[in-house]
């Protein structure tokens, strides 16, 4: 998880396996919490046109619309990394626009085993000492 926000909005290199899905493990967790706060913590009414909601669901959507913006470049940044140790492009990533299919393929691509050939995605330092990608 160290590793998570140390690399907050790094796409370049490589992201492992384990990393990826201890990552989806953890956000998965800490989102069911979440859901159980705004689901069972209170009631939802309408009234006058708009919604009122009790002060645990209220917090319980803060705190899961906190968590999304907290959390979202990052688990973008992962992901291209993950698909870099794949080999992969990292604009793959758009496929989980297409319903259903590209939700499926980019499962596959994520799930691929470390390809040698990804080396090409880690960031190597020029012979001026800069960092290139």
């Amino acid at each position: 998880m160290q590793r998570f926000f140390k690399k907050y909005a790094t796409t370049s290199g490589r992201a492992s396996r384990s990393e990826f899905w201890w990552w989806v493990l953890v956000s998965g967790i800490v989102c069911s919490l979440l859901n159980l706060l705004m689901t069972s913590g209170g009631r939802v009414y309408p009234s006058f046109g708009h919604l009122t909601a009790e002060p645990v669901v209220a917090i319980g959507y803060a705190l899961f619309l906190l968590w999304i913006v907290a959390t979202a470049i990052p688990s973008i940044a992962l992901g291209v990394r993950r698909l870099h140790d794949a080999n992969e492009s990292g604009w793959l990533l758009l496929t989980v626009a297409i319903p259903v299919v590209g939700q499926l393929v980019l499962l596959f691509l994520l799930i691929l085993g470390p390809n040698a050939e990804g080396r090409r995605y880690d960031e190597q330092p020029s012979d001026d000492g800069a960092i290139r990608s």
